[in-house]
């Protein structure tokens, strides 16, 4: 596992693969709701966030329901844009990636190979999927592009422990055989013990943690951070 040097840009921090600097995200409420609710119309749901990924590294985020996980993800996918800040890939603004396009059926059936699943696959439905083996296709999808990065957003969240653990060794395996970094959104803390370097956690859309994932997983420092930590004490799991 790799842990990169902490520390401020222009430190001799290696650039960061993936990087949002003071990345901001609202939405817009409903009036009838924000009358209602005595709310404000605009909830701002990611606050002036820093976050980088770097090459190699499992990088998980994690915080409660509600924290601004999967919207940072979102953010940091360039599937939507922050009202503020920035998101860059390997120093340029997200935004000017250019993807490319791989549909040839020799590619997919390597795919379907590559993550455990035979060629025919390609022939049958969705529904005849079982839901670890729609994981492998979601995972096969993702590796189309031969990305050096994959966010995986609760990748084994509605799977039975068993085959969680065969996906997320799948995800180990592929990691280590094609050298990736992966941002990992979980709010499962044994999840993210068995496959993170590092750990950066959320509260009200805020990063009010960051560190080795040892170190702030066995000596929380944030009350967020420890309650999710007692959380997990009360059901503890492993995987083997």
């Amino acid at each position: 596992m790799k842990t990169p040097e902490s520390g401020p840009v222009g430190t001799g921090r290696p650039e960061a693969l993936l990087s949002a600097r003071d990345v901001t995200r609202g939405y817009e409420r409903g009036r009838a709701a924000s009358v209602r609710l005595r709310r404000p119309d605009r909830v701002e749901v990611v606050r002036g966030v820093a976050l980088e990924v770097h090459d190699g590294e499992t990088l998980a985020l994690v915080g409660p329901s509600g924290s601004g996980k999967s919207t940072l993800a979102r953010l940091m996918l360039g599937l939507e844009e922050p009202d503020s800040g920035r998101v860059t890939w390997r120093g340029r603004n997200l935004a000017e990636r250019i993807a490319s396009e791989r549909a040839a059926d020799s590619r997919i059936r390597d795919l379907l190979s590559l993550v455990g699943l035979p060629p025919d696959s390609t022939r049958r439905y969705p529904h005849e999927f079982s839901g670890g083996q729609r994981q492998r296709i979601a995972i096969a999808r993702a590796l189309a592009v031969e990305p050096v990065l994959i966010v995986a957003d609760e990748p084994v969240s509605a799977l039975d422990v068993s085959i969680q653990a065969q996906v997320l060794n799948l995800l180990m395996e592929l990691r280590d055989r094609f050298d990736l970094s992966l941002l990992l959104i979980a709010h499962d803390l044994s999840v993210v013990r068995h496959l993170s370097d590092r750990v950066a956690v959320m509260h009200e859309g805020r990063i009010v943690e960051r560190g080795p994932s040892s170190k702030v997983l066995n000596e929380p420092r944030h009350p967020a951070t420890r309650e999710l930590v007692a959380c997990e004490s009360q059901s503890p799991r492993r995987f083997p």
